[in-house]
């Protein structure tokens, strides 16, 4: 029996993919969709944050983009790029709206910490915006260490950075 959008567990397929795959449209069109609802212009706009790196980057031999797939549509994602030598960023995390509140984000940090882990990294950055509490809270739960003041506004922060020693988790 194949699982609906209404259950919490959804079967599906974690792959590698690289940005210009037409199946990485859906996770892109609706970041660019949900940062621009968000944060408007601030930040240089959505475009500007969308571009911010090439695509090269998110590619072997030292990032990669995963992407979640249920019955054949895009319902999670992200990417990873190389940071330091020995840390990889993870960037473009997002959940489909009509998939949310059923584990996705965790399955997909799960395998981006897997996925960097295999290209020999030790560590992860990461950052959200301080208009994102749902992904403040996940990378809390999951063990993701705040480099910054959990008590301060985060408005007045901006990008919220985290940090996760790979070997430890």
């Amino acid at each position: 029996m194949s699982a609906s959008p209404t259950e919490t567990h959804l079967e599906h397929t974690i792959f590698s993919a690289q940005l210009d795959d037409p199946r990485a449209q859906p996770l892109l069109a609706a970041l660019a969709v949900e940062y621009t609802e968000r944060y408007g212009d601030r930040f240089g706009g959505t475009e500007k944050e969308m571009l911010r790196y090439p695509a090269a980057e998110f590619m072997a031999p030292t990032g990669s983009l995963l992407l979640l797939l249920h019955e054949n549509l895009t319902i999670a994602g992200g990417a990873l790029r190389q940071y330091s030598s020995d840390t990889a960023e993870f960037k473009r995390i997002w959940t489909h709206r009509d998939f949310r509140r059923r584990g996705l984000a965790s399955a997909v940090l799960t395998a981006l910490e897997d996925q960097a882990r295999r290209l020999g990294y030790s560590k992860v950055y990461l950052t959200t915006g301080p208009r994102q509490p749902e992904a403040v809270g996940l990378y809390l739960r999951t063990g993701y260490a705040p480099q910054f003041d959990l008590e301060a506004d985060p408005e007045a922060i901006g990008h919220l950075p985290f940090t996760k020693d790979l070997a430890a988790g």
